[in-house]
């Protein structure tokens, strides 16, 4: 069966890079001896699994091998490295573009073209708490598959160890002492380590695909750890086909091939998010002339005294290139997402690069009345957002300042039969009536508290986390064909003001939690303030831990050194998200390839 390939992929499995490296950094007689020892079809096996490994990146992933950083980028030196992990060094191939989901699905990818390569009998099950990609094998063949692999790794090094373990527990796979230790295990986590160039993405054991041994006892095969779906077939279950993907998902642009599985593992689950999730952006560029006039227009025929003054200051539309990186994060940690939609005036960054599911909206599209326009609010952008054409009931609205600081699933942010989650702040909303001294945001929590007391009869007390927002276009269009007036007042507000209703970031949320469409749910998030003096430790820390599952990186004070604070958070940015997207022009290549400098790759 095919093992799935890639746009820019080779036909022949004997042209795979991973094959080519192994022709060039093995000897001729020490090839032959392997040659003459071990059979031709586990032989063409190896071959097979280790090409397939090439089928898991975007065409423009440079796949080589060796050890001296200095070597052309396509020689094929150039991207066999050690890498430290932990306290460990490990050995890991460079791959340009490298995304932690993608991992995953590679380590399936060699895994079940080695067994269909060697006809080895095999199923991939779902249901694991691991969340990792889990091909079962009969207990049986275990020799055979251990074999298998220990060839695999001697000719594209990686690494193998009890299922759930860390690191250190991890052995080189190509030592047959290793596969000695673990004989005890019935489940083993075996990962091929990949990295980017600047080092600082390694994705190793917890990117790796465990592979269960299932003991036949009385004509059944049973399972060596639970799973949610089946624990004993009949040893003669029929295998039918099923995409790779639906035990590893991928990002959009990447594609893998068919794997067998059990008919029980291929069926939708009910925990499985079946409905597409969109994800839009509200993103201006603040640089524009254009725009600037057109704000400073209207801003002067504003009477000074109506607004506060965070609701028109230059920090409130500063960019400082959070979008590149915020696209970033989302392709490395999202690859579920649907279509992205960037809502703008008319705008779009330069380095841009439009892809089949990135869409750029003008403001004119989606605002009902056009006489509100031009704005500069984003209460008032917020409140049209359910008028993007084509938009998928269930989206994520996410400011450019918020960024996925892991890979994340959609029930991170919905159930799967649509209920929304959101993440009330520890953070509370101000007692008291609306007053012209409120910051902009206590106003607007103010009169979301009030609409919902109006409504529901209960007082709201906390603010929203600053996360990605999990929206339903059907609760935005009740929302405005109920709250008309304020719907409507919110619209028509050019800058923000104190009769904003924070429709989008509040309202939905607590009116859909009082008429049973959302909950509240939990999320690692982490909120930092770069005005703040503290700044940079904070920053220091979620680098060095990655374990936020997203973060917002905001201010809303002008900074007293603006060129410092731009340094600062470029720094954090580059070295927390090194790996462009596919959203990005090809001129980041010159900055990754300063950044792999900058971090001694």
């Amino acid at each position: 069966m095919d093992g799935g390939s890639l746009v820019g992929g080779s036909d022949n499995p004997e042209a795979g890079a991973l094959i080519s490296a192994y022709r060039a950094t093995v000897p001729t007689g020490a090839r032959q001896v392997v040659a003459r020892g071990v059979p031709t079809p586990v032989r063409k096996a190896v071959k097979s699994s280790l090409s397939a490994a090439d089928s898991v990146r975007s065409a423009a992933v440079v796949w080589a091998m060796g050890g001296r950083k200095n070597a052309p980028r396509h020689s094929p030196a150039y991207s066999r490295r050690v890498v430290r992990v932990g306290r460990r060094h490990m050995r890991a191939l460079l791959v340009e573009g490298a995304t932690e989901w993608a991992a995953r699905a590679r380590n399936l990818n060699i895994v079940v073209s080695l067994l269909e390569s060697a006809g080895v009998d095999y199923f991939c099950v779902r249901g694991t708490s691991s969340g990792l990609p889990a091909v079962a094998v009969p207990a049986a063949a275990r020799p055979v598959v251990e074999e298998l692999l220990r060839l695999a790794f001697e000719q594209a090094p990686g690494y193998v160890g009890p299922a759930g373990g860390n690191e250190a527990r991890m052995h080189p796979g190509h030592d047959e002492r290793s596969w000695r230790q673990l004989r005890k295990h019935k489940v083993l986590r075996v990962a091929w380590y990949v990295c980017d160039p600047t080092q600082q993405l390694v994705f190793g054991a917890a990117n790796g695909c465990d592979v269960e041994m299932w003991t036949e006892r009385g004509g059944q095969l049973c399972a060596p750890r639970p799973n949610r779906v089946i624990d004993a077939v009949p040893a003669g279950s029929p295998r039918k086909p099923a995409p790779q993907s639906l035990f590893s998902p991928i990002p959009p642009l990447y594609r893998t091939g068919e794997a067998r599985t059990l008919a029980e593992f291929a069926v939708p689950l009910p925990e499985d998010h079946q409905f597409p999730i969109d994800v839009v952006y509200t993103w201006v560029d603040d640089s524009d002339p254009a725009w600037r006039a057109s704000r400073d227009r209207a801003r002067d025929g504003v009477h000074t005294q109506e607004l506060h003054e965070q609701a028109a200051n230059d920090s409130r539309y500063t960019s400082r290139d959070e979008l590149r990186y915020s696209l970033r994060s989302l392709h490395q940690n999202a690859p579920w997402v649907r279509n992205i939609y960037l809502v703008t005036a008319g705008q779009a960054p330069s380095w841009l690069r439009t892809q089949p599911n990135l869409r750029v909206v003008d403001h004119r599209e989606i605002f009902s009345d056009a006489s509100a326009l031009p704005t500069f609010n984003s209460h008032a952008i917020e409140s049209q957002l359910h008028h993007i054409p084509g938009l998928s009931e269930c989206f994520l609205y996410l400011n450019d300042d918020v960024f996925f600081g892991r890979p994340v699933t959609p029930s991170h942010f919905f159930h799967s039969n649509g209920i929304t989650k959101f993440f009330p702040s520890p953070a509370l909303i101000p007692g008291g009536a609306i007053s012209s001294e409120d910051l902009p945001v206590n106003a607007a929590g103010k009169n979301s508290r009030w609409i919902i007391a109006q409504k529901f009869g209960t007082a709201i007390s906390q603010k929203v986390k600053h996360t990605p927002h999990a929206l339903r276009r059907s609760v935005l269009q009740e929302i405005e064909e109920t709250f008309v007036e304020q719907h409507a007042a919110t619209a028509h507000s050019r800058f923000r003001s104190p009769g904003d209703v924070p429709i989008a970031s509040s309202l939905h949320h607590y009116f859909a939690y009082h008429s049973a469409r959302a909950t509240v749910g939990e999320i690692q998030y982490r909120y930092v303030d770069l005005s703040s003096d503290l700044a940079q430790r904070r920053l220091n820390l979620l680098l060095a831990r990655r374990n936020m599952d997203t973060f917002c990186l905001n201010d809303t004070v002008a900074s007293a050194d603006p060129e410092a604070q731009r340094d600062m958070l470029k720094r954090f940015l580059d070295a927390y998200f090194p790996v462009p997207s596919p959203y990005e022009a090809a001129e980041q290549d010159h900055a990754l390839a300063a950044a792999s400098e900058l971090h001694g790759a």
